[in-house]
């Protein structure tokens, strides 16, 4: 049996919705912005770090 995906996956999908509405939320309100930035970047930094 092939198992070929032909279309978006769920978790690529919901990637892109939550993206946009971020960045919707992001532009609305600028200050939300910087919050989820600075939320963000130490998501990252700590990840990279404890890799």
């Amino acid at each position: 049996m092939n198992n070929r995906n032909n279309g978006l996956d769920l978790r690529t999908a919901l990637l892109l919705f939550v993206g946009a509405a971020v960045t919707y939320i992001a532009f609305v309100h600028p200050a939300i912005g910087v919050a989820l930035l600075v939320g963000v970047g130490v998501m990252t930094v700590l990840h990279v770090l404890l890799k």
